[in-house]
C-alpha cells in the first residue's frame, strides 16, 4: 500500500513484530532514495514491490538507499537492493550491520554484566539470547558511507540531516526547512511510544548511553524548529509537533513518578520494579520493559529524586532525602 504526496511516496510494509507495520519512504530528487527498506522477510520484499509498481517504479529503478536507524525493521530490507547503490547512515550503524562475532560478544556480555546490577534473577538470565532473536531479519550489508548532523542529504538540495538520538544510538532525522517537512524515523510517533532502547557502550568499557535521557534532549531541541509534517515509521502522519512532544514529555514524567512511588513504598532493584511495571509483557518483551524502566530510573537518578545502593544482589533504589520531602 502506498501513499503519494509530492515528492514523498510512503510505503508502508509488514514486519514480524509486535510494534505492526513499518512505513519506507520513496524521496525524488537528483537520485531517487528509498529512506528505510523494512524487514527481511519475503512478505515485506513482496509489499515493497508491489507498492513501488502501483507508483510506476520497481527496484532496480532505486539509486540510493538510506536508514533512519538500525533497527531490522528499518534496515532489514536493503537486501532486496543492489549491493552496489550507496547505502547511508549514521556511523553507528555499522556494528549493529556488520554483526561481528566480536561485536556479538560484547552485546552478550554488556546484558549479562547489566542483569546482574539489576538484579535479574539467574532463572531468566536467557533473556538475552532473547535479544538476539530479531537480529535475524537484519540486513547483511554495511554503509558504503555515513552521515553526520547537519549534512545535506546526498542528492536531496534542501534536504538536511538531524542527529535524534535515544530511541537508538544509530538514529537520524530527515528535514526540509523550505516546507518544514521531516521523515522522522521512530523518533516521534503519533500514538506509541519510540521507547529508547537499551545498547552496549559505543566503547567497550565506557560507561552505557543513557538512552531516555538522550531522548529527551533529542525531542526538546526539535520543539522550536518549525516542523510542519512528520513522515514517521509507524503510524499516521503528523501536523502538531510541538503538542506531540509536550505530551510525550509529561507523559514519560508521570512515568518515572509512578516508579518513584514505588520506589517510596518499597526500595527494589530494577528487575523487581520493571515486573510490577510490566506483569503480563516483560516475559514477550523483555528487551523493551527493561529499557523503559532503566529509563526511568535514570530520569530519576538524573533528577536526584532517588539513589542507588550497590548490593550483593544486585542495585538497590531508594529515595533521596530530597525525594522524601
Amino acid at each position: 500500500m502506498s501513499q503519494f504526496r509530492s515528492d514523498i511516496i510512503k510505503l508502508t510494509l509488514p514486519t514480524p513484530f509486535a510494534v505492526g507495520d513499518v512505513h519506507a519512504y520513496l524521496l525524488k530528487g537528483d537520485v531517487l532514495t528509498l529512506v528505510d527498506t523494512g524487514t527481511k522477510t519475503e512478505k515485506s520484499r513482496q509489499a515493497l514491490e508491489l507498492g513501488l509498481k502501483m507508483e510506476g517504479y520497481q527496484l532496480s529503478d532505486i539509486e540510493q538507499v538510506l536508514i533512519t536507524h538500525h533497527h531490522p525493521d528499518h534496515a532489514g530490507g536493503v537486501d532486496f537492493l543492489s549491493p552496489d547503490l550507496p547505502f547511508i547512515g549514521h556511523a553507528n550503524n555499522q556494528r549493529w550491520l556488520t554483526l561481528s562475532e566480536e561485536f556479538l560478544q560484547e552485546h552478550d556480555e554488556f546484558f549479562y554484566s547489566l542483569s546482574k546490577t539489576l538484579g535479574v534473577p539467574s532463572e531468566f538470565i536467557g533473556f538475552i539470547k532473547y535479544l538476539r532473536h530479531s537480529l535475524k531479519y537484519s540486513s547483511a550489508r554495511v554503509l558504503s558511507s555515513c552521515l553526520q548532523d547537519g549534512e545535506a542529504v546526498p542528492g536531496h538540495p534542501g534536504w538536511r540531516v538531524i542527529e535524534t538520538l535515544g530511541h537508538a544510538q544509530s538514529h537520524i532525522s530527515l528535514y526540509r526547512e523550505s516546507d518544514g517537512r521531516m521523515i522522522g524515523g521512530d523518533h516521534l510517533l503519533a500514538k506509541i511510544s519510540p521507547n529508547p532502547l537499551l545498547e552496549p557502550p559505543l566503547v567497550k568499557g565506557e560507561e552505557r548511553p543513557k538512552s531516555l535521557l538522550q531522548y529527551n534532549q533529542s525531542i526538546k531541541e526539535l520543539y522550536d524548529l518549525p516542523i510542519s509534517l512528520v513522515y514517521p515509521g509507524h503510524g499516521e502522519n503528523i501536523t502538531d509537533v510541538q503538542e506531540l512532544i509536550s505530551r510525550n514529555l509529561n507523559r514519560q514524567h508521570e512515568r518515572a513518578m509512578n516508579v518513584k512511588e514505588m520506589i517510596k513504598t518499597k526500595p527494589s532493584t530494577a528487575f523487581e520494579i520493571c515486573t510490577k511495571l510490566f506483569p503480563k509483557v516483560f516475559m514477550k518483551e523483555p528487551g523493551l520493559t527493561l529499557s523503559e524502566t532503566i529509563g526511568q530510573l535514570d530520569y530519576l537518578l538524573d533528577r536526584e529524586e532517588i539513589r542507588l545502593e550497590e548490593t550483593d544482589t544486585g542495585i538497590i533504589y531508594t529515595l533521596n532525602n530530597r525525594g522524601q520531602e
